[in-house]
């Protein structure tokens, strides 16, 4: 698959029947009552919304992995640092109708906080909190990038690096005195821009936003790899030396993809949070990281759409596997990352392509 082709005529109209399928759920969850043969649970809604922001997050991986050849271990804390941003608007939110029906969050008065902290300045403005939820995690890449691609630090050496970084954000947001409420993090939302979290509109309406901002992410990618900037990337992916031979800084073109890479990980983490209704320091840890590139190894990295396969069909065995067999669920991961890259290298993506070209061919 060719980057200036990506997607074929087949492609597009998959991806676009997808689309469209995605979009009814909501609406058959509101329009049909329960018991009609129509009807859409609720549960599958809320659901199904989950699996698109992890795609989204495995979207964002695949622009740094697939393309650029930068393997993360720590894209995890981006997602929860997202999540977190737009946490924050949803914990003041709450206003009076906690617990102990304060104005502080209920984690803040059990630990007899007098005020908030200074960085929850404005976070009751959830525009402010929309900007956080872009800054924080891409001024961390963006910082943390710099100095590390600065210093030549490339392959396993960089993936440990990341994935102690996300380990290190871990433990600190698990201290009870960082102000994120520690162990249990934020939940028990109650609204969002005046309309109740939990009302069937405002799921609706959560679930069509993160489909529109999925399928956009998917355009926005697709546009920067077919462009000069796309064909640099995957220059420094197959060989970074010859790019600079040939006059090239490779250092701004890998910080761009990462930050924008971290970016799209915080969106998705923010749409992630009012959907699920939590977010806590076990979003940050390695394990998560891992999943998400095993995510683009089923799905076909470097091919845009196999990541998001990958996050769907993984999660989706996950929520059958844990209910069916809970402790065997990390066993049945490993195996299927080790199968995945003994026998479809090029993930599920990859094996589609071979099977159209096959069908073209006859």
């Amino acid at each position: 698959m060719t980057a200036n082709s990506l997607f074929s005529r087949r492609a597009w109209s998959a991806i676009a029947a997808t689309c469209v399928v995605l979009a009814a759920l909501p609406l058959l969850n509101l329009i049909f009552p329960d018991g009609h043969a129509l009807h859409v649970p609720s549960y599958m809604v809320s659901l199904i919304g989950k699996f698109m922001c992890y795609a989204l997050a495995a979207l964002a991986l695949d622009m740094v992995w697939g393309y650029a050849g930068i393997l993360s271990l720590g894209h995890g804390v981006f997602f929860a640092l997202g999540a977190y941003a737009h946490g924050m608007y949803l914990m003041r939110a709450i206003g009076r109708e906690g617990v102990y029906q304060s104005d502080l969050p209920d984690f803040m008065v059990f630990l007899d906080w007098k005020t908030y902290p200074w960085y929850w300045t404005a976070t009751d403005n959830f525009w402010y909190c929309l900007v956080l939820v872009v800054l924080v995690p891409g001024v961390l890449a963006f910082v943390f990038g710099f100095f590390a691609f600065r210093s030549r630090i490339k392959g396993v050496y960089f993936s440990i690096i990341t994935q102690a970084m996300t380990y290190a954000f871990m433990l600190l947001f698990f201290r009870n005195d960082t102000g994120f409420g520690g162990n249990n993090g934020f939940t028990d939302f109650k609204r969002i821009l005046g309309y109740s979290i939990s009302a069937p509109g405002t799921k609706a309406t959560l679930y069509l936003v993160t489909l529109a901002v999925l399928a956009g992410s998917l355009l926005l990618c697709r546009a920067i790899v077919r462009s000069k900037l796309g064909r640099v990337l995957q220059a420094v992916r197959d060989s970074e030396s010859r790019l600079m031979f040939i006059g090239y800084n490779p250092l701004w073109f890998k910080l761009f993809v990462w930050t924008l890479s971290a970016v799209l990980c915080g969106i998705a983490g923010a749409l992630y949070v009012p959907q699920v209704g939590i977010i806590n320091p076990s979003e940050m840890s390695p394990a998560n990281s891992i999943e998400m590139v095993i995510w683009a190894a089923v799905g076909g990295r470097g091919t845009l759409i196999g990541p998001i396969i990958g996050a769907f069909s993984v999660n989706g065995l996950k929520s059958w596997f844990t209910g069916a067999f809970p402790d065997l669920w990390l066993f049945a991961l490993g195996l299927i990352f080790i199968l995945v890259t003994r026998y479809l290298p090029q993930g599920i993506a990859g094996l589609a392509a071979r099977r159209g070209k096959k069908e073209e061919a006859a």
